[in-house]
């Protein structure tokens, strides 16, 4: 083995993103980019009607693009919207014409509202919303890519779940039902392939910070819906983590390089906490 390899564990390995515009994808992104990764990074690249908020921009995931070919590295882009299997069909076909076959499926790719509701008062366009993108999209990307893998006998998926996947929180019922599904999914998909040498984990992140260099705007939407004043709501947040201090992205990106390497062959249908402590009370 070169030392080149050491340094780089994910070179000569593929991975696709999905939410690849900003925030923890453009960190993941990024973080892949300087182990080696040739990538494809998959975003809706629009708002979506339903979404209290604005989500990526097809610039912003252009914008990663080009961050992560500085790391010198084939980077391809490709606009989606992962609750539409024809889309994800393609995001897979489009991966395998492109680069022959992928390694890694980072399903990142998460709406934090609609939320801010007693579960009586969800509405069922809200419910099916954040089942659609937060659990679903990321069955439909298992279903689309992971046969490439079964095919190679090797793989890994890593599935962005939450400390909302391993608690409850008051008011996000939907979020909290979609993350605990996603974990179970995880669980349940790493039995069905564990034979053929493909991992699937879970990749809990608590509070992180919306560092302004990804772009990031998952916690201060989540304090929207909490009614937390968003000018206090990173000072509020931290006072439940036990560590004194919010996640941040490039904590999670670290943690995901090591399920995506070969470093974890032997992990799967693991739930990976980086959360401060959090979910240790």
């Amino acid at each position: 083995m070169t030392g080149m390899e050491t340094d780089a564990p994910l070179r000569r390995k593929t991975a696709v993103i999905t939410g690849a515009a900003r925030g923890l994808g453009r960190a993941c992104a990024i973080r892949f980019a300087q182990e080696g990764a040739d990538l494809v990074l998959v975003d809706v690249a629009d708002d979506v009607a339903g979404v209290p908020y604005p989500l990526g921009s097809a610039d912003q995931l252009e914008y990663t693009a080009d961050l992560c070919r500085s790391h010198n590295v084939s980077v391809l882009t490709v606009v989606a919207d992962i609750r539409d299997p024809v889309s994800v069909h393609r995001v897979a076909a489009l991966a395998l014409e492109r680069f022959g076959t992928v390694h890694i499926l980072l399903n990142n790719a998460g709406i934090a509202a609609p939320s801010g509701k007693a579960v009586h008062d969800i509405d069922e366009a809200e419910w099916d919303l954040m089942i659609g993108i937060d659990l679903t999209g990321a069955w439909r990307m298992m279903k689309a890519v992971v046969p490439t893998m079964i095919e190679q006998r090797s793989g890994s998926v890593i599935n962005i779940a939450s400390t909302a996947g391993l608690v409850g929180y008051r008011h996000f019922a939907g979020y909290v039902a979609a993350k605990h599904g996603l974990i179970g999914l995880t669980k349940a998909a790493a039995l069905d392939y564990a034979p053929f040498r493909v991992r699937i984990n879970a990749l809990c992140p608590g509070s992180v910070r919306d560092d302004p260099v990804h772009e990031g705007r998952m916690l201060a939407e989540i304090a929207r819906s909490l009614e937390v004043d968003v000018d206090e709501h990173e000072d509020i947040f931290v006072q439940s983590q036990p560590m004194n201090s919010l996640i941040e992205p490039h904590d999670v990106a670290g943690a995901a390089v090591w399920l995506a390497g070969d470093d974890s062959r032997q992990v799967t249908g693991t739930t990976l906490t980086v959360d401060g402590g959090f979910s240790a009370r």
